[in-house]
């Protein structure tokens, strides 16, 4: 087990960084993430039930990890509690404005998509939701942000 941990390390190290620093704000904090997340899933390998992929649980440890800085003693929500957000809102202000309109649910599923380069079955893993959910989330999601985007091309 701790072979195949350490090869998604080396191959995925960059979109978990990517994606962990849409929730974390700085790409430090999410390179420290990344590194305890990792370091846990190895800590924790025989914990592994093989229900999904090994990456996806490896990812469900990072955002777990990412957001207990923010957690304040209170139990962590991986839909509710990850926020995550552009890491350079200014190079894309208006897909920054669309994208915090999304509710919690479907901006998470979008990053772990188009940021984590997660699969659906994965994100369906990590959100403990069906791949159907996890299309129709992205559906929606790319549905309102293709109108908040071109309504703000409209009025600018």
């Amino acid at each position: 087990m701790t072979d195949e941990i350490e090869r998604v390390y080396r191959e995925r190290y960059v979109a978990f960084r990517n994606a962990l620093v849409t929730v974390t704000g700085s790409r430090e904090a999410a390179r420290d993430a990344v590194q305890e997340a990792f370091a846990r899933a190895l800590r924790s390998s025989d914990q592994f039930r093989g229900d999904g992929t090994l990456e996806a649980w490896i990812f469900r440890i990072a955002l777990r990890t990412a957001l207990e800085t923010r957690r304040n003693g209170r139990e962590i929500s991986l839909v509710a509690d990850a926020d995550p957000t552009l890491p350079a809102p200014e190079r894309d202000p208006e897909l920054a404005v669309a994208l915090r309109k999304l509710s919690p649910r479907r901006r998470l599923i979008v990053f772990l998509r188009y940021f984590a380069d997660l699969s659906y079955a994965e994100i369906a893993a990590v959100c403990e939701i069906s791949e159907g959910t996890v299309a129709a989330t992205l559906a929606q999601a790319r549905a309102d942000l293709l109108e908040a985007l071109e309504r703000d091309e409209v009025t600018t």
